[in-house]
């Protein structure tokens, strides 16, 4: 493909159907974003008749956030509070299997504990149904309504969730250091410094009679000595890495070894664990890649999961693989569709399993039949809306699908739509909220990008703006990424554009959603084809819509995207007005050993260490290239961030510093990778925000 190609044209469509523009609108201002309700984690009850979520307030003047439960009819309607706790906060709301108690965590007693909600008494309030040492992180009810996981932080020798103790109790003192010994597995990850000895561990335990915690704790992860690793795995595991067997008998859950060679691995295994005491076994050893999140059907006849299939490869593809429980018989079930699953869940006849998987800017639901491997596509959306981002997907008895969906337009919102129909929108917590914000607006466009493969991209703009608009070209973190379709709190196009600014982001060589080809394209090639594709991107942007100031023009990225401001300075150094860089790589060699999760930096460069293969590093290092740099940068970095540690961020700044280039940084102490609090967010919009000002809106 040669040419330029306008796709789909201007998509100015909310999620869903809403009331008339309210007659006076005003732009998304940092505030709207700070302040929008998040809506999560929907369930349905057994009867179907019921559906409640997670839904998260923040207080516009303190930004303190807090998460209440929220239940609507399925047929839709007015939604109500429930299971309110007065200063406190409720999360991760679940049916009992009978439908006669809703079950979930708050912290109103002073830690984080299972509570219930009797939903046979009108009026009652909610009671406590555990008392744990520790905080409970996360719990599964078992399907005969008779046990529950539980899972949190403890010591690899607690035998339930909590001791007196914690960690490993050899450690030397009197001091406060920690003391990692030979072996230790990571020392610090994401945000934490590791506490020896202590884990994320899952444990079954009975319910009485009214529901409540009782008995003694079955530890998943069997004797001491045997599995030793997070369950779930950390930073990011949840709930979809436990699953209980249909007879409620045996546990499926997902684990690393922690050892020597856990920052090396991406070998998480699906385990099996059978509640007798005994260790775990494993049907996936055999592969070194990952495997996750276990699904097993309603019948009790197939265990279903997703796996990598290359070791030390953390953005592989993700093949549906299927293991007839009874003959042990399994094959891959999706190694012909070239696209990456990320959520699983069957239907209720166990014929067929429903998948998220990302597909060119959108991330819809999909349809796999078992005994053919066929996909099918489901079409979610209305009629002239796009299917954005489907997420927490589950199937009702009688096949009705409840998801979550997010775009551009908006956060996610709560879904329950009837096979071959489109979704029906049952949650409201945004709706006149987004009335009442000016809109934006979002097209889609193809190119030509490096080695002539078609390369996807964006613009947002504010609707209805006249004359020319200064153009902002956003590059995605990961590299494995995408801007898409979705809603995010954090790099949210809508708030830039809703601020006068043209969006511009390009889905270049590495980007997810196109096939595992294009994927892996950006392997040992960091500054190579992802550099050439921005640039014809920008280009084919400014060609199709003469509104965008392409003289006018700044770049912003975090993560990769940071790593590319820091390359674009020094290859691209005439450009742009200026550069936003967040959390970027400067230098590859000390990000060589500084890094935590050290698979990631070692696939990305030949999957060799640093001292084995400089040259591979040093070929994309954007240290190499600060003589040329000119371009007026804003570097942003956090102490907490381990995964690109904020020594990067000080480097980048220093050069900029000694060069002379008008520069600023901001340096958060309490933040990780991510900005996540609300008042650090407000810093960094009215920062950058200032800074893209500065530069592109300079004062008459």
């Amino acid at each position: 493909m040669k040419h330029l190609s306008v796709a789909l044209g201007a998509l100015a469509f909310a999620l869903v159907a809403s009331p008339a523009l309210a007659q006076s609108t005003h732009a998304m201002s940092i505030e709207d974003l700070l302040t929008l309700k998040r809506v999560a984690a929907p369930v349905a009850s057994p009867d179907g008749k019921w559906v409640v979520w997670q839904q998260t307030d923040t207080d516009p003047a303190s930004y303190k956030r807090t998460p209440g439960l929220w239940r609507v009819s399925a047929k839709g309607g007015t939604a109500e509070r429930v299971a309110d706790l007065p200063d406190a906060g409720e999360s991760s709301p679940a049916f009992s299997p009978d439908g006669k108690r809703l079950y979930f965590i708050s912290g109103k007693s002073g830690s984080d504990q299972l509570w219930l909600l009797d939903l046979t008494m009108p009026g009652a309030a909610p009671v406590q149904a555990s008392a744990f040492k520790a905080d409970v992180a996360g719990f599964q009810l078992s399907p005969d309504g008779k046990r529950v996981l539980v899972w949190g932080d403890v010591a690899r020798d607690c035998p339930t969730l909590g001791c007196d103790s914690s960690g490993d109790t050899s450690q030397p003192g009197p001091g406060s250091g920690r003391h990692y010994k030979d072996g230790a597995g990571f020392v610090r990850h994401w945000d934490a410094w590791e506490t020896p000895g202590n884990y994320s561990r899952g444990f079954a335990l009975a319910l009485d009679g009214a529901g409540k915690v009782a008995g003694d704790a079955i530890a998943l992860d069997g004797p001491v000595g045997t599995l030793t690793g997070d369950i779930p795995t950390k930073p990011f595991g949840g709930a979809e890495e436990l699953a209980w067997a249909a007879d409620s008998q045996s546990v499926f859950f997902v684990a690393r070894q922690a050892d020597r060679g856990e920052p090396l691995s991406t070998d998480t295994n699906v385990w099996h664990s059978m509640l007798d005491g005994k260790a775990p076994h494993s049907p996936t050893l055999a592969n070194k890649g990952a495997d996750t999140l276990p699904t097993p059907s309603p019948d009790g006849q197939w265990l279903a999961w997703v796996a990598m299939a290359r070791p030390g490869y953390e953005a592989d593809r993700q093949v549906v693989q299927l293991l007839n429980l009874k003959t042990h018989e399994r094959r891959a079930l999706t190694a012909a569709w070239d696209r990456s699953v990320s959520s699983l869940a069957w239907t209720p006849d166990s014929k067929a399993l429903l998948a998220t998987a990302e597909d060119v800017l959108d991330t819809p639901l999909f349809r796999i039949d078992v005994a053919s491997g066929k996909v099918e596509r489901q079409a979610l959306a209305a009629k002239g809306q796009t299917e954005g981002h489907v997420a927490n997907v589950s199937v009702l008895k009688d096949g009705r699908v409840l998801y979550t969906r997010d775009g551009v337009a908006g956060p996610a919102e709560v879904f329950i739509a009837a096979k071959g129909k489109s979704g029906q929108q049952l949650s409201q917590a945004n709706t006149a909220r987004l009335a009442a914000i000016a809109p934006v607006t979002t097209s889609r466009f193809s190119f030509a990008g490096a080695q002539g493969d078609t390369v996807w991209g964006q613009v947002h703009k504010p609707a209805g703006a006249s004359g020319k608009l200064p153009v902002l070209l956003f590059v995605h973190g990961g590299p494995q990424g995408s801007f898409n379709d979705a809603w995010s709190f954090r790099w949210n196009p809508k708030v830039f554009a809703s601020q006068g600014y043209a969006v511009v982001s390009v889905d270049f060589h590495g980007s997810t959603g196109y096939g595992q080809a294009f994927t892996d394209a950006i392997n040992r090639d960091w500054g190579g084809k992802p550099l050439e594709d921005l640039q014809k991107g920008l280009a084919a942007a400014l060609a199709r819509d003469s509104q965008l100031d392409g003289a006018n023009a700044c770049a912003l990225g975090a993560s990769y995207g940071g790593y590319m401001m820091n390359w674009i300075a020094g290859k691209w150094p005439d450009r742009f007005k200026c550069l936003v860089q967040h959390d970027g790589v400067f230098d590859a060699r000390a990000m060589a050993y500084e890094t935590e999760e050290l698979w990631f930096d070692e696939w990305e460069h030949g999957g060799k260490p640093y001292h084995e293969a400089p040259a591979e590093y040093e070929k994309w290092n954007p240290v190499n290239h600060v003589d040329k740099w000119q371009t007026p940068m804003l570097v942003i970095t956090s102490e907490k961030d381990f995964r690109i540690p904020y020594t990067q961020g000080l480097a980048a700044f220093t050069a900029l510093q000694r060069k002379g280039v008008p520069s600023e940084l901001l340096v958060f102490p309490d933040e990780n990778h991510w900005v996540l609090k609300p008042k650090n967010s407000k810093q960094w919009h009215q920062t950058v925000l200032g800074w893209l000002d500065r530069w592109l809106k300079p004062a008459k």
